[in-house]
């Protein structure tokens, strides 16, 4: 029994490494994108959701890391350098999104941009689906909490996305920097989760 039970946890360990190093590559190939798509669109929702999968990469990492048996102070040093780089990550787009909104700046449209977003939309839906899974079966508080952050992640995506549809669409130039608004409150509360909570 103890042996089924170890090989059961083993394979969901297997399962865990899977969806985090998925989640790693996928956010690796996003900011290449996302950079090709802010660039081009002048988009400063594009440029903050490529910096938010700059920090996803860094709170995947630390899960792999807790998976594969490091220490708590280890991972509670890394959660607070990912607190700082959510901090500044809010801070830059504060500024960005608000200067934007007081001097009517304009970004281009951004087919990459949409495709890009409603993708990984999808993609984090569906990982963050199976890392709650994984996590509640290995009874795991650091994967199921990662699962929560992919799942906003899918969320901000999803906001992105509705940001340069209607730009796209309505010529509604407020729309990016109102994403970038989205993605400002979900790196304050990430904060408030590291620093404030014990996270």
């Amino acid at each position: 029994m103890t042996d089924t039970h170890e090989i059961s946890r083993q394979n969901l360990l297997r399962r865990g490494f899977a969806l985090e190093y998925t989640t790693l590559g996928w956010n690796v190939v996003g900011i290449m994108v996302l950079a090709i798509a802010a660039i081009s669109a002048r988009s400063v929702a594009l440029a903050g959701f490529g910096l938010d999968s700059l920090i996803e990469i860094g709170a995947s990492t630390v899960v792999i890391w807790e998976l594969s048996g490091m220490g708590e102070a280890r991972q509670r040093r890394a959660l607070r350098l990912i607190g700082v780089a959510f901090a500044l990550l809010a801070l830059y787009l504060l500024a960005q999104s608000t200067l934007v909104l007081v001097s009517g700046f304009r970004s281009y449209h951004s087919p990459l941009g949409i495709a890009w977003t409603a993708v990984t939309a999808a993609v984090m839906f569906a990982l963050a689906a199976g890392k709650a899974r994984t996590g509640a079966a290995l009874d795991n508080p650091v994967l199921k909490t990662e699962g929560r952050v992919t799942l906003i992640d899918g969320l901000l995506a999803a906001a992105v996305l509705a940001g340069l549809v209607l730009n796209s669409t309505l010529d509604w130039w407020w729309a990016d920097p109102a994403a970038g608004y989205v993605l400002v409150y979900y790196a304050a509360r990430e904060v408030r989760e590291i620093f404030f909570r014990g996270h």
